[in-house]
């Protein structure tokens, strides 16, 4: 197949990087020279910056996204025999973290418009035994947070916040990290803000919390080699947290720049009457900042073969629903438990949203969607099935 355009990638980082090239470097060569790597004045500043920006009291930060979530729920003292409920359709690690600990995931389906935990069906999975709700907001917009609260207000239960792919979005003026006892950050290089390596953060306006969690990433030593808890080494290096503070500065000019690709889609998709294609739902009363940009089609395979084909990246977020993962078997759940969460699966495919995409470069994607709905004669299979 012949392609008329340059390559589009789900995500240029370089291209990111070339705006920025000589801060960051040197940002990286101020913590070379002071020769202090792990936490201290850069991970200490980091810290109160992103606190401040997530409308919290308090930072801490962490060595990835998945040890937030960990510590997370250490410093909530969550063990073995708990249950934590958490949405069925998100990353492994919000359910992975939690079986780490010996504890039991409990899965609630999403909403088919968001993706994000239902609140409707919450209530049902609460046992006695439940401890905390874990709600994820997907893909850069948070979960419908005020039911949630409620119900964890009048069950007597923690939220944990895994706002992974949310830095910056907010919820009825609130903040993601901020609306729970804890809030969970990744800056893995491909998120909103990402760093050149692994690295995450906790959020929190609890100050008892907040000193747990800084025992807990290390090795629960305060002062050094007296050990008040068993934590571990979860801990910020340096390097990263100088690197996040330059890209700091800079992450609400990205996020509107997604915003405003997202926009652009929307735009285009409506011109190419590719109606039948799912695009997401932008709720009223959210700030969705698009860590990714997701969509729907029943023929989704086909359509991701497509765009490889043509050049065009794209990625599958999630292909396997966490009930369904062979490592959760023995929670015996099965297929039909949660349909919404299944379909997703089978159906979500995310687009190139990066801030440096360009008008043709979107042009480019949504052209191979229309050739694809096209050829496949997409608009009968849809009429078909429906």
């Amino acid at each position: 197949m012949t392609t008329l355009h340059s390559p589009v990638p789900l995500l240029d980082l370089k291209a990111q990087y070339t705006t920025i090239r000589d801060q960051v470097q040197d940002a990286i060569e101020r913590v070379l020279e002071s020769q202090q790597f792990i936490l201290g004045a850069e991970v200490e500043a980091l810290e109160r910056e992103i606190a401040a920006y997530s409308q919290c009291e308090f930072g801490i930060g962490m060595s990835s996204g998945t040890d937030a979530i960990l510590v997370a729920l250490m410093a909530l003292d969550i063990r073995p025999g708990d249950q934590v409920i958490i949405p069925a359709y998100t990353f492994f690690a919000t359910a992975g973290c939690v079986a780490r600990l010996g504890a039991q995931p409990v899965f609630v389906d999403v909403d088919p418009q968001t993706f994000n935990l239902d609140p409707a069906k919450i209530k049902a999975a609460i046992t006695p035994r439940t401890r905390a709700l874990m709600p994820v907001h997907l893909f850069g917009q948070c979960a419908e947070m005020e039911p949630i609260v409620e119900l964890a207000r009048k069950h007597n239960l923690a939220i944990i916040e895994d706002a992974a792919q949310a830095i910056g979005s907010d919820y009825r003026g609130q903040r993601a990290g901020a609306m729970g006892q804890l809030g969970c950050f990744s800056f893995f290089p491909s998120k909103n803000l990402g760093g050149i390596g692994d690295g995450g953060m906790i959020t929190t306006n609890d100050r008892a919390l907040a000193e747990r969690v800084r025992l807990l990433r290390n090795h629960g030593a305060h002062p050094k080699y007296y050990h008040k808890l068993i934590g571990g080494n979860f801990r910020l290096d340096a390097i990263q947290a100088a690197v996040l503070r330059v890209k700091l500065n800079y992450l609400d000019q990205w996020s509107a720049a997604r915003q405003k690709n997202a926009a652009r889609y929307r735009q285009l998709f409506a011109k190419a009457q590719l109606e039948m294609i799912g695009l997401p739902i932008e709720e009223p009363d959210r700030r969705h900042i698009y860590n990714q940009f997701v969509i729907r089609i029943p023929e989704r395979d086909a359509l991701a073969a497509y765009l490889k084909q043509n050049n065009i990246g794209t990625e599958i977020y999630y292909p396997v629903p966490l009930h369904l993962q062979e490592c959760f078997a023995e929670l015996g759940y099965r297929v039909g438990d949660f349909p919404e969460s299944e379909r997703a699966a089978k159906e979500t495919l995310a687009l190139p949203i990066y801030p440096e995409l360009s008008d043709a470069q979107q042009r480019a994607v949504v052209d191979a969607i229309a050739a694809f709905c096209k050829e496949t004669d997409f608009k009968v299979s849809l009429r078909t099935q429906t």
